[in-house]
């Protein structure tokens, strides 16, 4: 994409900076964000990517509001807003988790009805995680099987969210993203295990690894934009994901660590509960496989794993992954 104008809701995260940076030298971005900083120097202001092209307009990520504003001309609409699924899923948790998608959702639908020129594209984050706990046989967006468990619940809801938004002059793709790696996000606490030498499988070890580069992630969506007959949901991974101990293998051996102690089942369900999240976001089966980006001729940069590990770790401080 060249010259357009890319919204991206809760743009503030390790997905959305990343999302920005790819997109802003060639595209004016604007960032809605709950929360915008009031000092030069403050920790927030500091951990946002600034650029001439980057403009951050704050929203409540709920009601329809002067940030609308900001969809005039907007060729590209990205939602990413929504709580982390990474805590405690007690009852208020899952309710901000529901609530923090359904609410953004229904108000970016709203905004883009109420312009007279609404944006091309709109794509909504989606996770494939919606996919059932598979060792058995990879789940695509054709032949993948459902449970109900919460995680798979919080999925469902909010892709019926957003195929429900009525928006006749925009259309709509839903990203079932895999766990995306790159040089932040889920990658910070796998470096941290590697500080320590817990850098083992997880669990069985057995259990699958969907996964996807960033820059990828970033492709993908320029990939949609300039193929307007793509519409619906895709499955956003690698078209190779790994075991855990595989993935884990990799890792160690790409940053450098021989030894990697391994977190059995019984730990990580201590392990997360005093950390405040839990053991199913580690030791679910996620096979995933992007049947339909591969049919619409999409090439992934980082197919295999050893290559984007490469990439990542030559991309942060050698003090992210060891101790001295």
């Amino acid at each position: 994409m060249k010259n357009k104008k890319i919204i991206i809701a809760g743009g503030t995260g390790f997905i959305g900076q990343r999302l920005a940076r790819y997109f802003c030298e060639n595209n004016r971005i604007v960032i809605l964000t709950r929360q915008l900083p009031d000092q030069q120097n403050n920790a927030y202001q500091s951990s946002l990517i600034h650029h001439s092209n980057i403009e951050y307009v704050k929203w409540d990520g709920k009601n329809l509001g002067t940030w609308a504003l900001s969809f005039m001309n907007a060729d590209v609409v990205i939602n990413l807003a929504g709580k982390s699924v990474n805590c405690r899923y007690n009852e208020k948790n899952k309710k901000e988790i529901f609530d923090s998608r359904t609410n953004a959702t229904k108000a970016i639908g709203e905004a883009i009805r109420t312009i007279s020129n609404p944006p091309t594209l709109w794509i909504n984050a989606a996770s494939a995680t919606i996919y059932r706990h598979a060792e058995d046989r990879p789940q695509d967006e054709y032949t993948g099987e459902h449970h109900n468990d919460f995680s798979v619940q919080v999925c469902k809801l909010w892709e019926k969210n957003f195929y429900e938004e009525t928006t006749p002059q925009t259309r709509k793709v839903a990203l079932r993203m895999a766990i995306t790696l790159g040089d932040g996000g889920v990658m910070v606490p796998y470096f941290n295990l590697l500080k320590f030498g817990l850098g083992g499988h997880q669990g069985s070890g057995r259990q699958m690894y969907s996964w996807v580069h960033i820059e990828d992630v970033c492709r993908s969506i320029d990939w949609i934009y300039n193929h307007p007959e793509m519409n619906g949901t895709y499955n956003i991974s690698s078209p190779f994901p790994v075991r855990n101990n595989e993935f884990m293998k990799t890792l160690r051996k790409v940053s450098g660590h021989v030894i990697g102690l391994p977190a059995f089942k019984w730990m990580l369900y201590i392990g997360t509960k005093l950390i405040g999240t839990e053991a199913e976001l580690i030791l679910k089966s996620r096979w995933v496989v992007p049947t339909r980006m591969l049919e619409s001729g999409f090439v992934f940069k980082y197919a295999e794993l050893g290559p984007a590990m490469e990439s990542i770790v030559q991309s942060v401080p050698r003090r992210w992954y060891h101790l001295f």
